[in-house]
């Protein structure tokens, strides 16, 4: 399907308006949520085809890649799953803070491998996960860090699940981790971002999580305070372009800012 998309936006890229290299060959570092990998790298191919930049990218868990920035990785862009953790690099001054945009949005959803007998869970006040998930665990981000895990035990508390749900937790170190657990049977239920269950089809999703039981799912963006590369600004720009939204949309994120032609 992902194919047939992209033939079909060859035109669009081609007039995306996203300016020609300054430098030939030059090479972008960006770290990434690990969320965002199949998009990213649609995107990022969608860039280096216009401007003749590689881009590589490193995915993990926001808060280890803040961490890595932190302690000196060689960055260019660093792109969050949530605010918290782009605010940790701002206070720090890893991050270029005028470069700085709410790029993405995303969802919360429980999920199931896709021969379980469970479907159709409604989530809401009161929702027992833990009876639920049975003799089996439950599988979430790292709760006291990851971004996907966090907005999990919001939600969880919100609900009133969280008591309950946590003795029967598997913690994973990001939530693609968490995507692995339950595609491979070794968890009955999840809970991770729809992008991610999109992306997998040993799962499938048999909950949604109401909006308003944790803090809306924002992937800020923003170059880091160290890059003098021009292919940086050349970056953000394409990330604005309707070639850019049309990819991001197509995994299912919401696209936040308003793109430029």
């Amino acid at each position: 399907m992902f194919a047939r998309v992209f033939a079909h936006l060859a035109l669009v890229w081609a007039v995306a308006g996203v300016p020609q290299p300054v430098i030939a060959q030059e090479q972008i570092t960006v770290f990434a949520a690990a969320s965002m990998k199949n998009a990213l790298d649609d995107a990022n191919a969608a860039f280096s085809k216009a401007t003749g930049i590689k881009v590589v990218a490193s995915y993990e868990a926001s808060s280890a890649l803040a961490k890595q920035i932190e302690q000196g990785a060689p960055a260019d862009v660093f792109i969050s799953a949530d605010l918290r953790w782009m605010d940790y690099a701002s206070e720090r001054k890893l991050i270029n803070s005028n470069t700085r945009i709410n790029l993405l949005g995303n969802k919360l959803v429980l999920i199931a491998p896709v021969d379980s007998k469970l479907a159709n869970v409604v989530i809401g006040d009161g929702f027992d996960l833990a009876r639920l998930a049975g003799d089996g665990r439950i599988a979430v981000a790292d709760v006291k860090a990851v971004p996907a895990g966090l907005y999990a035990k919001a939600a969880l508390e919100k609900l009133g699940a969280w008591t309950a749900a946590e003795p029967k937790l598997a913690q994973a170190e990001n939530v693609r981790a968490t995507l692995a657990f339950v595609a491979r049977g070794e968890a009955p239920i999840g809970i991770v971002y729809e992008t991610d269950a999109k992306v997998e089809p040993r799962v499938k999703v048999i909950g949604i999580f109401p909006d308003n039981a944790y803090p809306p799912v924002t992937y800020p963006a923003a170059a880091t305070a160290e890059t003098k590369k021009p292919g940086v600004g050349q970056y953000f720009s394409f990330l604005r372009t309707p070639a850019a939204k049309a990819i991001f949309e197509l995994y299912g994120f919401s696209y936040l800012i308003k793109p430029v032609s």
